[in-house]
Protein backbone atom coordinates (compact mmCIF):
# COMPACT_ATOMS: atom_id res chain seq x y z
CA UNK A 1 0.00 0.00 0.00
CA UNK A 2 2.54 2.71 -1.15
CA UNK A 3 1.21 6.13 -0.92
CA UNK A 4 0.44 6.26 -4.76
CA UNK A 5 -2.29 3.53 -3.85
CA UNK A 6 -4.55 5.53 -1.56
CA UNK A 7 -6.27 7.22 -4.46
CA UNK A 8 -8.03 3.41 -5.83
CA UNK A 9 -9.37 2.93 -1.82
CA UNK A 10 -12.58 3.56 -0.37
CA UNK A 11 -13.24 6.51 1.65
CA UNK A 12 -14.05 4.47 4.79
CA UNK A 13 -11.12 2.28 4.20
CA UNK A 14 -8.78 5.31 3.46
CA UNK A 15 -10.43 6.87 7.04
CA UNK A 16 -9.60 3.49 8.52
CA UNK A 17 -6.17 3.68 7.55
CA UNK A 18 -5.78 7.03 8.73
CA UNK A 19 -4.00 8.28 5.20
CA UNK A 20 -6.08 11.51 5.26
CA UNK A 21 -5.08 13.89 8.02
CA UNK A 22 -3.71 10.78 10.20
CA UNK A 23 -0.39 11.92 12.08
CA UNK A 24 1.05 8.14 10.94
CA UNK A 25 1.10 9.14 7.69
CA UNK A 26 0.26 6.58 4.22
CA UNK A 27 1.59 3.30 4.15
CA UNK A 28 5.17 3.19 2.71
CA UNK A 29 6.94 1.33 -0.24
CA UNK A 30 7.99 -1.90 1.60
CA UNK A 31 9.96 -3.67 -0.97
CA UNK A 32 13.46 -2.71 0.66
CA UNK A 33 12.02 -3.95 4.11
CA UNK A 34 11.60 -7.69 3.45
CA UNK A 35 13.35 -10.96 3.79
CA UNK A 36 16.41 -8.47 5.89
CA UNK A 37 18.53 -9.98 8.39
CA UNK A 38 17.61 -9.92 12.25
CA UNK A 39 17.84 -6.69 14.13
CA UNK A 40 21.21 -6.35 17.15
CA UNK A 41 18.26 -5.36 19.43
CA UNK A 42 17.15 -9.33 19.10
CA UNK A 43 20.14 -10.28 21.28
CA UNK A 44 19.25 -9.64 24.81
CA UNK A 45 16.85 -11.09 26.66
CA UNK A 46 14.65 -9.99 29.07
CA UNK A 47 12.73 -12.05 32.11
CA UNK A 48 9.14 -13.00 32.42
CA UNK A 49 8.04 -12.90 36.51
CA UNK A 50 5.19 -14.27 38.58
CA UNK A 51 6.65 -17.82 37.96
CA UNK A 52 7.73 -19.23 40.87
CA UNK A 53 5.06 -20.33 43.16
CA UNK A 54 4.82 -18.72 46.77
CA UNK A 55 2.03 -21.00 48.40
CA UNK A 56 2.53 -18.78 51.65
CA UNK A 57 0.47 -15.87 49.07
CA UNK A 58 -3.15 -15.71 50.39
CA UNK A 59 -4.22 -13.63 47.97
CA UNK A 60 -3.98 -11.43 44.88
CA UNK A 61 -2.66 -7.43 45.98
CA UNK A 62 -4.64 -4.55 45.77
CA UNK A 63 -4.04 -2.99 41.87
CA UNK A 64 -3.48 0.55 42.94
CA UNK A 65 -2.39 1.67 39.30
CA UNK A 66 -4.64 0.24 36.17
CA UNK A 67 -3.68 2.79 33.38
CA UNK A 68 -0.06 5.34 33.14
CA UNK A 69 -0.91 8.61 33.30
CA UNK A 70 0.60 9.74 30.19
CA UNK A 71 0.79 6.97 27.50
CA UNK A 72 3.99 6.40 25.22
CA UNK A 73 4.27 7.70 22.07
CA UNK A 74 5.09 4.63 19.64
CA UNK A 75 1.58 4.08 17.77
CA UNK A 76 2.63 7.68 16.99
CA UNK A 77 5.66 6.15 14.86
CA UNK A 78 5.00 6.97 10.81
CA UNK A 79 7.33 3.60 10.73
CA UNK A 80 5.58 1.38 13.05
CA UNK A 81 4.06 -0.81 9.71
CA UNK A 82 7.35 -0.62 8.07
CA UNK A 83 9.16 -1.93 11.62
CA UNK A 84 6.39 -4.35 12.26
CA UNK A 85 6.72 -6.21 8.60
CA UNK A 86 10.67 -5.90 8.66
CA UNK A 87 13.37 -8.54 8.63
CA UNK A 88 10.25 -11.52 8.46
CA UNK A 89 10.90 -12.66 5.14
CA UNK A 90 8.33 -13.34 2.00
CA UNK A 91 5.62 -14.30 4.69
CA UNK A 92 5.28 -10.54 5.54
CA UNK A 93 5.21 -9.46 1.78
CA UNK A 94 2.55 -12.04 1.31
CA UNK A 95 0.39 -10.43 4.21
CA UNK A 96 1.13 -7.13 3.11
CA UNK A 97 0.17 -7.70 -0.75
CA UNK A 98 -3.30 -9.30 0.95
CA UNK A 99 -4.37 -6.96 3.24
CA UNK A 100 -3.69 -4.10 0.36
CA UNK A 101 -6.29 -6.13 -1.78
CA UNK A 102 -8.88 -6.60 0.95
CA UNK A 103 -8.48 -2.85 1.89
CA UNK A 104 -8.83 -1.84 -1.69
CA UNK A 105 -11.97 -4.06 -2.55
CA UNK A 106 -15.12 -2.78 -3.61
CA UNK A 107 -16.86 -6.13 -3.82
CA UNK A 108 -17.99 -7.13 0.40
CA UNK A 109 -17.79 -10.83 -1.42
CA UNK A 110 -14.20 -9.94 -2.79
CA UNK A 111 -13.29 -8.37 0.66
CA UNK A 112 -15.29 -11.52 2.29
CA UNK A 113 -12.78 -14.02 0.27
CA UNK A 114 -9.27 -11.31 1.38
CA UNK A 115 -10.30 -11.48 4.60
CA UNK A 116 -10.71 -15.18 4.97
CA UNK A 117 -7.02 -15.62 2.73
CA UNK A 118 -5.60 -13.14 5.26
CA UNK A 119 -5.75 -15.33 8.24
CA UNK A 120 -3.22 -18.21 7.65
CA UNK A 121 -0.50 -16.57 6.62
CA UNK A 122 -0.87 -14.19 8.96
CA UNK A 123 -0.43 -16.78 11.72
CA UNK A 124 2.21 -18.39 9.73
CA UNK A 125 3.79 -14.77 9.95
CA UNK A 126 3.32 -13.96 13.88
CA UNK A 127 5.18 -17.61 13.98
CA UNK A 128 8.20 -15.40 12.75
CA UNK A 129 7.66 -12.94 14.94
CA UNK A 130 6.97 -14.78 18.03
CA UNK A 131 10.52 -16.49 17.27
CA UNK A 132 12.01 -13.25 18.28
CA UNK A 133 10.34 -12.52 21.41
CA UNK A 134 12.90 -14.79 23.25
CA UNK A 135 15.21 -11.54 22.74
CA UNK A 136 14.35 -7.66 23.03
CA UNK A 137 11.44 -6.69 20.64
CA UNK A 138 11.13 -3.43 18.81
CA UNK A 139 8.19 -2.11 20.09
CA UNK A 140 5.85 -2.69 17.18
CA UNK A 141 6.45 -6.20 16.67
CA UNK A 142 6.26 -6.13 21.02
CA UNK A 143 2.41 -4.73 20.35
CA UNK A 144 1.70 -6.91 17.42
CA UNK A 145 2.20 -9.93 19.60
CA UNK A 146 0.52 -8.31 22.48
CA UNK A 147 -2.62 -6.23 21.37
CA UNK A 148 -3.02 -7.75 17.54
CA UNK A 149 -1.97 -4.43 16.37
CA UNK A 150 -0.33 -4.33 12.62
CA UNK A 151 -0.83 -1.19 12.17
CA UNK A 152 -1.99 2.25 14.37
CA UNK A 153 -3.92 3.93 11.58
CA UNK A 154 -6.42 0.46 11.96
CA UNK A 155 -7.80 2.46 15.03
CA UNK A 156 -8.77 6.20 16.33
CA UNK A 157 -7.24 8.79 17.82
CA UNK A 158 -8.92 7.28 21.40
CA UNK A 159 -8.48 3.70 21.48
CA UNK A 160 -4.61 4.23 20.43
CA UNK A 161 -4.30 6.61 23.21
CA UNK A 162 -5.77 3.91 25.63
CA UNK A 163 -3.30 0.71 24.45
CA UNK A 164 -0.60 3.30 25.32
CA UNK A 165 -1.88 4.08 28.87
CA UNK A 166 -1.87 0.21 29.46
CA UNK A 167 1.07 -0.92 32.38
CA UNK A 168 3.57 -2.42 29.68
CA UNK A 169 5.73 -4.12 33.27
CA UNK A 170 4.80 -6.94 35.95
CA UNK A 171 5.10 -4.23 38.59
CA UNK A 172 2.64 -6.46 40.82
CA UNK A 173 4.45 -9.60 39.86
CA UNK A 174 1.30 -12.03 39.45
CA UNK A 175 1.45 -15.18 36.47
CA UNK A 176 -0.97 -12.92 34.38
CA UNK A 177 1.08 -13.00 30.77
CA UNK A 178 0.83 -11.23 27.84
CA UNK A 179 1.50 -13.02 24.35
CA UNK A 180 4.84 -11.68 23.72
CA UNK A 181 5.69 -12.38 27.64
CA UNK A 182 4.62 -15.65 27.25
CA UNK A 183 6.44 -16.20 24.10
CA UNK A 184 9.29 -14.93 26.22
CA UNK A 185 9.05 -17.81 28.84
CA UNK A 186 8.61 -20.62 26.44
CA UNK A 187 12.04 -19.28 24.64
CA UNK A 188 13.91 -19.38 27.69
CA UNK A 189 12.41 -22.16 29.28
CA UNK A 190 11.32 -19.93 32.01
CA UNK A 191 8.12 -22.14 31.71
CA UNK A 192 7.24 -25.13 29.76
CA UNK A 193 5.60 -25.20 26.49
CA UNK A 194 1.68 -26.07 26.63
CA UNK A 195 0.83 -29.46 26.72
CA UNK A 196 -0.54 -31.21 23.29
CA UNK A 197 -2.58 -34.77 22.12
CA UNK A 198 0.32 -34.88 19.86
CA UNK A 199 3.49 -36.70 21.24
CA UNK A 200 6.79 -35.70 19.50
CA UNK A 201 8.59 -38.11 17.75
CA UNK A 202 11.98 -39.15 17.60
CA UNK A 203 14.30 -40.70 15.97
CA UNK A 204 17.15 -42.96 15.88
CA UNK A 205 20.04 -42.08 18.14
CA UNK A 206 17.87 -38.88 19.78
CA UNK A 207 15.10 -41.48 20.93
CA UNK A 208 17.82 -42.53 24.41
CA UNK A 209 18.30 -38.74 24.97
CA UNK A 210 14.87 -37.32 24.34
CA UNK A 211 13.49 -39.85 27.46
CA UNK A 212 16.65 -38.83 29.27
CA UNK A 213 15.31 -35.16 29.09
CA UNK A 214 11.68 -36.05 29.71
CA UNK A 215 13.05 -37.88 33.03
CA UNK A 216 15.20 -34.48 33.45
CA UNK A 217 12.41 -32.80 33.18
CA UNK A 218 10.03 -35.05 35.35
CA UNK A 219 12.63 -34.49 38.27
CA UNK A 220 12.91 -30.84 37.42
CA UNK A 221 9.08 -30.82 38.23
CA UNK A 222 9.33 -32.98 41.74
CA UNK A 223 11.81 -30.34 42.71
CA UNK A 224 10.42 -27.66 41.80
CA UNK A 225 7.12 -29.18 43.61
CA UNK A 226 9.28 -30.00 47.21
CA UNK A 227 10.85 -26.53 47.13
CA UNK A 228 7.15 -25.28 47.14
CA UNK A 229 6.35 -27.41 49.81
CA UNK A 230 9.87 -26.86 51.56
CA UNK A 231 8.96 -22.80 51.79
CA UNK A 232 5.33 -22.99 52.89
CA UNK A 233 6.27 -25.47 55.76
CA UNK A 234 8.98 -22.96 56.87
CA UNK A 235 6.74 -20.28 56.54
CA UNK A 236 3.96 -22.27 58.34
CA UNK A 237 6.83 -23.13 61.05
CA UNK A 238 7.25 -19.36 61.56
CA UNK A 239 3.88 -18.18 61.81
CA UNK A 240 3.54 -20.76 64.51
CA UNK A 241 6.49 -19.53 66.29
CA UNK A 242 5.71 -16.01 66.14
CA UNK A 243 2.06 -16.92 68.18
CA UNK A 244 3.83 -18.58 70.57
CA UNK A 245 5.76 -16.13 71.46
CA UNK A 246 2.92 -13.68 71.88
CA UNK A 247 1.02 -15.90 74.31
CA UNK A 248 3.99 -16.41 76.76
CA UNK A 249 4.66 -13.04 76.72
CA UNK A 250 1.13 -12.38 77.50
CA UNK A 251 1.77 -14.66 80.52
CA UNK A 252 4.54 -13.01 82.35
CA UNK A 253 2.01 -9.35 82.31
CA UNK A 254 1.79 -9.36 86.55
CA UNK A 255 -1.02 -7.88 88.19
CA UNK A 256 -0.61 -7.49 91.96
CA UNK A 257 -3.17 -7.95 94.28
CA UNK A 258 -4.81 -5.39 95.42
CA UNK A 259 -5.09 -6.22 99.16
CA UNK A 260 -1.09 -7.46 98.82
CA UNK A 261 0.98 -5.48 96.61
CA UNK A 262 4.01 -7.54 96.92
CA UNK A 263 2.21 -10.86 94.91
CA UNK A 264 0.59 -11.23 91.93
CA UNK A 265 -2.57 -11.97 90.98
CA UNK A 266 -4.24 -15.08 89.20
CA UNK A 267 -3.77 -15.40 85.62
CA UNK A 268 -6.60 -13.56 84.03
CA UNK A 269 -8.87 -15.23 81.98
CA UNK A 270 -7.08 -14.33 78.62
CA UNK A 271 -3.72 -15.56 80.10
CA UNK A 272 -5.57 -19.00 80.95
CA UNK A 273 -6.93 -19.05 77.30
CA UNK A 274 -2.95 -18.34 76.07
CA UNK A 275 -2.15 -21.47 78.06
CA UNK A 276 -4.22 -23.66 76.82
CA UNK A 277 -3.28 -22.50 72.98
CA UNK A 278 0.09 -22.58 73.76
CA UNK A 279 -0.21 -26.37 74.33
CA UNK A 280 -2.09 -26.81 71.09
CA UNK A 281 0.70 -24.77 69.33
CA UNK A 282 3.45 -26.90 70.63
CA UNK A 283 1.64 -29.90 69.49
CA UNK A 284 1.37 -28.05 65.82
CA UNK A 285 5.06 -27.59 65.92
CA UNK A 286 5.59 -31.17 66.60
CA UNK A 287 3.51 -32.21 63.78
CA UNK A 288 5.14 -29.45 61.74
CA UNK A 289 9.07 -30.29 62.79
CA UNK A 290 7.81 -33.64 61.62
CA UNK A 291 6.66 -33.04 57.87
CA UNK A 292 9.32 -30.32 57.37
CA UNK A 293 11.70 -33.38 58.03
CA UNK A 294 10.01 -35.60 55.38
CA UNK A 295 10.14 -32.46 52.95
CA UNK A 296 13.51 -31.99 53.31
CA UNK A 297 14.30 -35.62 52.63
CA UNK A 298 11.89 -35.17 49.64
CA UNK A 299 13.59 -32.38 48.62
CA UNK A 300 16.87 -34.19 48.38
CA UNK A 301 16.24 -36.93 46.77
CA UNK A 302 14.59 -34.73 43.93
CA UNK A 303 17.69 -32.76 43.67
CA UNK A 304 20.01 -35.63 43.51
CA UNK A 305 17.61 -37.33 40.80
CA UNK A 306 17.58 -33.85 38.87
CA UNK A 307 21.55 -33.38 39.32
CA UNK A 308 21.86 -37.29 38.07
CA UNK A 309 19.83 -36.79 35.09
CA UNK A 310 21.33 -33.50 34.16
CA UNK A 311 25.15 -35.41 34.33
CA UNK A 312 23.86 -38.35 31.98
CA UNK A 313 21.66 -36.15 29.62
CA UNK A 314 25.59 -33.89 29.52
CA UNK A 315 27.11 -37.20 28.83
CA UNK A 316 24.75 -38.49 25.81
CA UNK A 317 25.35 -35.00 23.97
CA UNK A 318 22.15 -33.28 25.28
CA UNK A 319 22.12 -30.14 27.79
CA UNK A 320 19.84 -28.89 30.68
CA UNK A 321 21.20 -25.23 30.37
CA UNK A 322 18.61 -22.59 29.54
CA UNK A 323 18.95 -21.17 25.68
CA UNK A 324 16.79 -19.80 23.39
CA UNK A 325 14.62 -22.65 21.87
CA UNK A 326 12.84 -21.27 18.80
CA UNK A 327 11.39 -24.76 18.07
CA UNK A 328 9.41 -24.40 21.36
CA UNK A 329 7.98 -21.40 20.48
CA UNK A 330 7.12 -22.19 16.69
CA UNK A 331 5.23 -25.25 18.86
CA UNK A 332 3.57 -22.96 21.15
CA UNK A 333 2.36 -20.56 18.80
CA UNK A 334 0.75 -23.57 17.04
CA UNK A 335 -1.41 -24.70 20.29
CA UNK A 336 -2.12 -20.44 20.83
CA UNK A 337 -3.92 -20.83 17.21
CA UNK A 338 -5.73 -23.64 18.77
CA UNK A 339 -6.41 -21.58 22.05
CA UNK A 340 -7.36 -18.30 19.91
CA UNK A 341 -10.31 -20.65 17.82
CA UNK A 342 -11.45 -21.95 21.30
CA UNK A 343 -12.02 -17.92 22.75
CA UNK A 344 -13.50 -17.05 19.79
CA UNK A 345 -16.26 -20.42 18.82
CA UNK A 346 -17.07 -21.38 15.40
CA UNK A 347 -19.63 -18.36 14.74
CA UNK A 348 -16.92 -15.81 15.78
CA UNK A 349 -14.99 -12.94 14.42
CA UNK A 350 -11.50 -14.49 13.60
CA UNK A 351 -9.96 -11.52 11.84
CA UNK A 352 -6.47 -11.91 13.70
CA UNK A 353 -5.77 -8.23 13.76
CA UNK A 354 -7.36 -5.29 15.77
CA UNK A 355 -9.60 -2.62 14.19
CA UNK A 356 -11.72 0.17 14.22
CA UNK A 357 -14.36 -1.98 12.47
CA UNK A 358 -13.96 -5.10 15.12
CA UNK A 359 -13.42 -2.91 18.56
CA UNK A 360 -16.04 -2.50 20.55
CA UNK A 361 -14.51 -2.64 23.98
CA UNK A 362 -14.58 -0.47 26.46
CA UNK A 363 -11.41 0.05 28.72
CA UNK A 364 -12.61 -2.41 31.85
CA UNK A 365 -13.79 -4.76 29.64
CA UNK A 366 -10.52 -5.27 27.96
CA UNK A 367 -8.22 -7.69 29.50
CA UNK A 368 -5.20 -5.79 30.62
CA UNK A 369 -3.47 -7.73 33.34
CA UNK A 370 -4.38 -5.48 36.24
CA UNK A 371 -8.28 -5.93 35.28
CA UNK A 372 -7.54 -9.32 35.00
CA UNK A 373 -6.33 -9.70 38.83
CA UNK A 374 -9.01 -7.04 39.91
CA UNK A 375 -10.93 -10.31 38.33
CA UNK A 376 -9.41 -13.31 39.71
CA UNK A 377 -9.22 -11.38 43.31
CA UNK A 378 -13.01 -10.76 43.18
CA UNK A 379 -14.01 -14.07 42.05
CA UNK A 380 -11.58 -15.49 45.14
CA UNK A 381 -13.44 -13.27 47.42
CA UNK A 382 -16.46 -15.09 46.65
CA UNK A 383 -15.16 -18.76 45.94
CA UNK A 384 -12.74 -18.71 48.76
CA UNK A 385 -11.65 -22.44 47.20
CA UNK A 386 -11.23 -21.07 43.70
CA UNK A 387 -7.33 -21.55 43.27
CA UNK A 388 -6.87 -24.47 45.85
CA UNK A 389 -5.39 -27.52 45.46
CA UNK A 390 -5.17 -30.40 47.75
CA UNK A 391 -2.17 -32.08 48.51
CA UNK A 392 -1.57 -34.58 51.34
CA UNK A 393 -4.66 -33.32 53.11
CA UNK A 394 -3.79 -29.81 53.17
CA UNK A 395 -5.09 -26.88 51.12
CA UNK A 396 -2.40 -25.36 48.99
CA UNK A 397 -3.55 -22.06 47.06
CA UNK A 398 -1.64 -22.13 43.36
CA UNK A 399 -2.48 -18.96 40.98
CA UNK A 400 -2.72 -20.39 37.77
CA UNK A 401 -1.20 -18.22 34.69
CA UNK A 402 -3.39 -16.71 32.78
CA UNK A 403 -2.61 -15.95 29.15
CA UNK A 404 -4.23 -13.01 27.67
CA UNK A 405 -4.66 -13.78 23.85
CA UNK A 406 -5.39 -10.81 21.62
CA UNK A 407 -8.85 -12.23 19.99
CA UNK A 408 -12.20 -10.77 19.79
CA UNK A 409 -13.45 -13.83 21.74
CA UNK A 410 -15.73 -13.91 24.89
CA UNK A 411 -15.16 -17.56 26.06
CA UNK A 412 -12.19 -18.37 28.47
CA UNK A 413 -10.94 -21.49 29.58
CA UNK A 414 -8.74 -23.56 31.15
CA UNK A 415 -5.95 -25.33 28.29
CA UNK A 416 -4.13 -27.16 31.26
CA UNK A 417 -5.29 -27.94 35.55
CA UNK A 418 -1.69 -28.14 36.23
CA UNK A 419 1.85 -29.69 34.97
CA UNK A 420 2.14 -32.72 34.29
CA UNK A 421 5.32 -33.26 35.58
CA UNK A 422 4.27 -31.30 39.03
CA UNK A 423 0.65 -32.23 39.88
CA UNK A 424 1.53 -30.92 43.55
CA UNK A 425 2.19 -27.33 43.56
CA UNK A 426 2.26 -25.94 39.72
CA UNK A 427 0.28 -23.76 38.22
CA UNK A 428 -2.59 -24.30 36.21
CA UNK A 429 -3.08 -22.46 33.13
CA UNK A 430 -5.83 -20.67 31.89
CA UNK A 431 -6.91 -18.29 28.68
CA UNK A 432 -8.84 -14.98 28.41
CA UNK A 433 -9.73 -13.22 25.58
CA UNK A 434 -8.31 -9.67 25.09
CA UNK A 435 -11.12 -7.88 23.68
CA UNK A 436 -14.57 -9.44 24.97
CA UNK A 437 -18.35 -8.31 25.43
CA UNK A 438 -18.17 -8.63 29.02
CA UNK A 439 -14.64 -9.67 30.68
CA UNK A 440 -15.88 -11.02 33.92
CA UNK A 441 -18.14 -13.18 32.34
CA UNK A 442 -14.59 -14.53 30.02
CA UNK A 443 -12.74 -14.80 33.23
CA UNK A 444 -15.64 -16.87 35.19
CA UNK A 445 -15.72 -19.05 32.09
CA UNK A 446 -12.49 -20.12 32.92
CA UNK A 447 -11.93 -20.24 36.04
CA UNK A 448 -15.14 -22.44 36.17
CA UNK A 449 -13.41 -24.84 33.04
CA UNK A 450 -10.20 -24.66 35.76
CA UNK A 451 -12.72 -25.73 38.73
CA UNK A 452 -13.67 -28.81 36.84
CA UNK A 453 -10.65 -30.28 35.44
CA UNK A 454 -9.26 -30.04 38.74
CA UNK A 455 -11.83 -31.39 40.86
CA UNK A 456 -11.81 -34.01 37.85
CA UNK A 457 -7.82 -35.36 38.06
CA UNK A 458 -8.17 -34.95 41.96
CA UNK A 459 -11.29 -37.84 41.85
CA UNK A 460 -9.41 -39.68 38.83
CA UNK A 461 -10.58 -42.77 37.83
CA UNK A 462 -13.67 -42.47 40.70
CA UNK A 463 -14.71 -38.59 38.81
CA UNK A 464 -18.29 -39.82 38.09
CA UNK A 465 -18.95 -41.30 42.03
CA UNK A 466 -16.88 -38.66 44.18
CA UNK A 467 -16.44 -35.03 45.01
CA UNK A 468 -17.33 -32.33 43.40
CA UNK A 469 -17.59 -34.01 40.02
CA UNK A 470 -19.42 -36.99 41.02
CA UNK A 471 -22.04 -35.15 42.70
CA UNK A 472 -22.60 -32.87 39.99
CA UNK A 473 -22.31 -36.20 37.37
CA UNK A 474 -25.35 -37.94 39.56
CA UNK A 475 -27.29 -35.21 39.66
CA UNK A 476 -26.99 -34.54 35.94
CA UNK A 477 -27.44 -38.50 35.20
CA UNK A 478 -30.78 -38.05 37.45
CA UNK A 479 -32.05 -35.09 35.41
CA UNK A 480 -31.70 -37.26 32.10
CA UNK A 481 -29.70 -34.22 30.49
CA UNK A 482 -27.80 -34.49 27.34
CA UNK A 483 -24.70 -32.79 25.95
CA UNK A 484 -21.56 -32.06 27.40
CA UNK A 485 -21.66 -31.92 31.29
CA UNK A 486 -18.95 -29.62 31.73
CA UNK A 487 -20.61 -27.05 29.95
CA UNK A 488 -23.81 -27.01 32.23
CA UNK A 489 -21.02 -27.06 35.26
CA UNK A 490 -19.60 -23.88 33.84
CA UNK A 491 -23.00 -22.63 33.50
CA UNK A 492 -24.55 -23.55 36.63
CA UNK A 493 -20.94 -21.91 38.22
CA UNK A 494 -21.76 -18.42 36.59
CA UNK A 495 -24.84 -18.52 38.36
CA UNK A 496 -23.55 -19.29 41.54
CA UNK A 497 -20.86 -16.57 41.33
CA UNK A 498 -23.13 -14.06 39.86
CA UNK A 499 -26.84 -14.97 41.55
CA UNK A 500 -26.59 -17.10 44.40
CA UNK A 501 -23.74 -15.48 45.95
CA UNK A 502 -26.21 -12.55 45.98
CA UNK A 503 -29.05 -14.23 47.20
CA UNK A 504 -31.07 -15.09 44.04
CA UNK A 505 -32.09 -18.64 43.73
CA UNK A 506 -31.13 -20.14 40.35
CA UNK A 507 -29.88 -23.47 40.32
CA UNK A 508 -31.35 -27.06 41.33
CA UNK A 509 -31.59 -27.79 44.62
CA UNK A 510 -29.07 -30.99 44.83
CA UNK A 511 -26.88 -28.30 42.95
CA UNK A 512 -26.46 -25.61 45.06
CA UNK A 513 -26.00 -28.51 48.53
CA UNK A 514 -23.27 -29.96 46.05
CA UNK A 515 -21.69 -26.63 45.34
CA UNK A 516 -21.83 -25.15 48.85
CA UNK A 517 -20.32 -28.47 50.32
CA UNK A 518 -17.62 -28.51 47.34
CA UNK A 519 -17.08 -24.92 46.38
CA UNK A 520 -17.87 -23.24 49.26
CA UNK A 521 -18.17 -19.70 49.54
CA UNK A 522 -16.24 -17.32 51.30
CA UNK A 523 -17.12 -16.84 55.41
CA UNK A 524 -18.31 -13.22 54.57
CA UNK A 525 -20.75 -14.34 51.92
CA UNK A 526 -21.80 -17.38 54.20
CA UNK A 527 -22.82 -14.70 56.64
CA UNK A 528 -24.83 -12.32 54.53
CA UNK A 529 -26.93 -15.43 53.10
CA UNK A 530 -27.59 -16.90 55.78
CA UNK A 531 -30.09 -14.20 56.82
CA UNK A 532 -31.60 -13.94 53.34
CA UNK A 533 -33.92 -16.95 53.37
CA UNK A 534 -34.40 -20.31 55.42
CA UNK A 535 -32.60 -22.15 52.43
CA UNK A 536 -29.02 -20.72 53.38
CA UNK A 537 -30.03 -20.64 56.79
CA UNK A 538 -30.19 -24.84 56.50
CA UNK A 539 -26.65 -24.66 54.55
CA UNK A 540 -24.90 -22.93 56.89
CA UNK A 541 -26.53 -24.96 59.62
CA UNK A 542 -25.17 -28.07 57.99
CA UNK A 543 -21.91 -26.38 58.12
CA UNK A 544 -22.40 -26.17 62.00
CA UNK A 545 -23.18 -29.34 62.40
CA UNK A 546 -20.21 -30.68 60.38
CA UNK A 547 -17.54 -29.20 62.22
CA UNK A 548 -19.04 -30.38 65.47
CA UNK A 549 -18.98 -33.53 64.31
CA UNK A 550 -15.17 -33.20 62.86
CA UNK A 551 -16.46 -34.32 59.61
CA UNK A 552 -15.99 -31.27 57.65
Amino acid sequence: MAGNDTGTMDPEVAALLGTAGSGNGPMPDFNEIFGGKNNDDFADISSASGGDVDLTHSGFPPVTKRLEEKGHNHFNDPNYYKIALSNEGDIAQRIHGILQKYLTAKDPKDRSVFRQQFVSPYWEFLASVAKKAAGKLPPPKKYLLRFALLHPAFLSADIKEFLSKIVDENPLDQPVYYLDEWFNGVGTSKMRPSSTDEAKVTKGNNNNNSKIQALYEKAQGRLEGSKSLLRAKDKERNDVENILRDRVNSIYEKHPLREFAEVSDTYTEGQKAAINEIQNLLKLLIKNDHELEVSIKEYSNADVDAQNLAEKLASEGGSSAVTIDTGAIETECDTIRQMAKMTIGRQGNHFPILTNEYYHSVPNEVATRENIISMLARIESIDSEAFCRVYKNKANRIAPYVLLLPTYGDMGFCWEPFDRFNRATSRGRIIVPLYPRNLYLAVLTAVADLRWQVAKEKASFYWMEEGLTGNYYQWFQAQKLKGDIKEYFIRDYILWMTKESEGIQKLDKDVRGAFWRHMPFTKEVKEKLKNRNLIYQELYQRDLNRTMSDGY
